[in-house]
């Protein structure tokens, strides 16, 4: 798995998919989430890595452990290279899910990297205190979430950039931490609340960066794309 910027492919169809990566002449890291996977299933996965990119998919699941185990076998076969799950579902869940990805990864075929969601980069301090009824501070939250997803043997968690840095600190660097909400400077935060630049990613302890409309949107998204490679590779 290679560390150059996600880009977060929210388009509804897979051809819009083809069109949007047919600008590009390199292999690139890409997220298929649940609008277009579940608009287009499975195929849209194979045709992807088809083109020779590497794929997140981002699913977050999130029931009972058994179910979750179940779902993460059949997903291993996919050959995805990074997939997710739900931290509130709990040790159990996320046991339950490593070890269906293992169970369903090929032999002699390497394991996807399995990481968490902790809190949404949507979500407010005050929403998790009124909606969730969580009587903590939002990081308290968030590092309590990492801590659990280290304890249950996954790889990493998804986590807003400005967390990113505390969760190398008690998990360690080893430890992922794919940070979405990235825009470029003067660029729209759209329904994102917690986010940053690449730059400020980069040096603020995000492991791999998750970009979307800030490319996807751009006039130019070769361009878009390679000023965002710039500043997450200092160049």
């Amino acid at each position: 798995m290679n560390n150059k910027p996600i880009i977060a492919l929210d388009f509804p169809s897979e051809k819009d998919v083809v069109q949007f990566l047919k600008q590009f002449h390199e292999p690139l890291f890409v997220k298929i989430g649940m609008e277009l996977y579940l608009q287009e299933g499975p195929s849209v996965v194979a045709k992807v890595k088809e083109l020779g990119h590497d794929v997140f998919l981002d699913l977050k699941l999130h029931d009972i452990p058994n179910t979750v185990k179940s779902a993460m076998k059949g997903l291993a076969r996919l050959g995805v290279d990074l997939v997710n799950v739900h931290a509130a579902g709990g040790i159990n869940m996320m046991q339950g899910a490593l070890e269906g990805l293992e169970a369903g990864t090929s032999p002699g075929q390497k394991r996807a990297a399995l990481i968490a969601v902790t809190q949404l980069t949507s979500t407010t301090e005050q929403q998790i205190w009124d909606e969730q009824k969580i009587q903590v501070p939002l990081i308290e939250s968030v590092l309590h979430y990492a801590k659990i997803t280290k304890q249950a043997g996954l790889d990493g968690v998804v986590c807003s950039v400005h967390e990113a840095g505390l969760i190398g600190e008690a998990c360690g660097d080893a430890f992922l931490r794919v940070t979405p909400g990235i825009r470029l400077a003067g660029g729209e935060s759209h329904d994102q609340k917690r986010v940053a630049t690449p730059d400020y990613a980069r040096n603020n302890g995000s492991s791999l960066i998750v970009v979307g409309r800030a490319i996807t949107n751009a006039q130019d998204p070769v361009s878009a794309y390679k000023t965002v490679v710039d500043l997450w590779e200092e160049k």
